[in-house]
């Protein structure tokens, strides 16, 4: 269990719109910091394994995305993917799922993911190496609560879902409350 933990400091190489830059693609890198996403909010972050993937891209962020204001209305203010692709990835998917509200961090290096202890070979998939699936709700950068898919291994043959589900998530959330 990773409650308390403190996520780790990292350094994420991100693409901005920028139209200053001008032209076709008007982006520029920007480094943003784990301080960045996480001081002073309560979030709830998620990672899986790769960007337009089926469960990732059918299941997991669209319905992330639908359910956020019923997260706004228990309290979260941001919701984010990370994924251990690179920032163009990150940012085609995060087009190609017309995003409003779910925020992407692209893991390029995989250094967060790996300092999170999610770091898994993919290879099988021809993958390399990749994020196990799980999520957390993160408050003011400690773990508060900790969803990890069942059988965290290399390699894996399936791909498990549901504990880290918008759906378990949210009955957590409001047991959590009530309790």
């Amino acid at each position: 269990m990773l409650i308390g933990k403190k996520v780790p400091d990292v350094t994420f190489r991100t693409r901005v719109r920028d139209e200053s830059v001008g032209g076709a693609n008007p982006f520029r890198w920007q480094d943003m910091t784990s301080a960045d996403y996480f001081k002073g909010k309560r979030v709830i972050l998620f990672s899986l394994p790769g960007a337009f993937t089926p469960t990732c891209s059918t299941f997991q962020l669209p319905d992330f995305e639908k359910m956020y204001p019923e997260f706004k209305a228990e309290g979260i203010d941001e919701i984010y993917c990370i994924s251990v692709n690179d920032a163009f990835v990150m940012n085609a998917w995060g087009k190609s799922q017309n995003l409003d509200n779910v925020k992407l961090i692209p893991d390029g290096s995989g250094e967060f993911t790996r300092k999170m202890g999610m770091l898994v070979h993919k290879d099988n998939l021809g993958f390399g190496m990749r994020s196990w699936r799980y999520a957390a709700i993160i408050n003011d950068g400690l773990v508060e609560q900790w969803f990890e898919e069942e059988g965290y291994s290399d390699n894996c043959d399936s791909d498990p879902y549901g504990v880290s589900s918008p759906q378990n998530i949210m009955e957590k959330l409001k047991a959590k409350i009530a309790a």
